[in-house]
């Protein structure tokens, strides 16, 4: 009846975004495949009328950790019972249902992020960290992480029982200078992000490193690039990007 359309099905079943949000990572490409892998990132998740009173926040900053429940909104495509995720190299499917595809019937997400400070002026909005999250995307509920509850210490997977493991990234002094410059009123430390999101090896993974490619991605407004030399990651421009104001 709806397809892939997400916003028809959650008009049909009267749910609506709570909150947006408001991100380092302006495109899809280079976000960090899980949450709470780019610590450094920090997004302001923003509540939106009505749902932006402060009493409803009330009680929220008792809590390290917070699941968020949101939309893969740039998401093209129609879903797929059986899909290639990244983990195995991009080569071979796996059913949509055993992986964290966004490609996914109802295109929903679900994301565990660390909680630095609730604002409620001037506007009611979370500051949190760890987040894998596009700028924009619309936030479909915010509930606080139970550790007793949440955490399965005997919960294993076979097939990404451990952390990826983390790439060398090499930044030149001059790059490095520019990043600790940075200034947002998220205290993003953009020096530890580069790091935490290059060491992810942002690539896919069935592509081979070819030192005369240069790869790039938009962080924090700025253009990021990067190349691969001797089995490391150099980042080799860290540009400002003009954006064009709307008159």
């Amino acid at each position: 009846m709806y397809g892939w359309d997400l916003n028809a099905y959650l008009d049909h079943l009267g749910i609506v975004p709570i909150a947006t949000t408001h991100s380092c990572f302006s495109e899809k490409f280079g976000i960090p495949r899980q949450p709470l892998l780019a610590d450094a990132s920090r997004a302001a998740i923003e509540l939106l009328p009505p749902f932006n009173d402060p009493e409803a926040v009330v009680g929220l900053d008792q809590h390290t950790h917070l699941w968020l429940t949101w939309q893969f909104h740039q998401v093209a495509g129609q879903w797929s019972p059986k899909v290639r995720p990244p983990r195995l190299g991009g080569n071979k499917k796996l059913g949509v249902f055993a992986t964290r595809s966004p490609f996914r019937p109802n295109n929903i997400g679900l994301s565990v992020v660390r909680l630095i400070e609730v604002r409620t002026h001037p506007k009611v909005e979370l500051v949190v960290a760890g987040a894998d999250l596009l700028d924009g995307t619309p936030i479909l509920d915010i509930k606080p992480y139970i550790p007793y509850a949440d955490s399965v210490p005997t919960a294993s997977s076979q097939l990404a029982e451990q952390a990826p493991t983390l790439a060398t990234v090499n930044i030149p002094p001059p790059i490095l200078q520019l990043a600790r410059e940075y200034r947002d009123n998220l205290g993003t430390d953009l020096p530890a992000l580069i790091q935490q999101v290059l060491a992810q090896d942002p690539k896919p993974a069935y592509q081979q490193p070819d030192p005369e490619r240069i790869y790039g991605m938009e962080l924090c407004g700025f253009n990021l690039q990067w190349r691969y030399v001797d089995g490391a990651i150099e980042v080799v421009a860290l540009d400002k990007l003009e954006r064009e104001v709307a008159g």
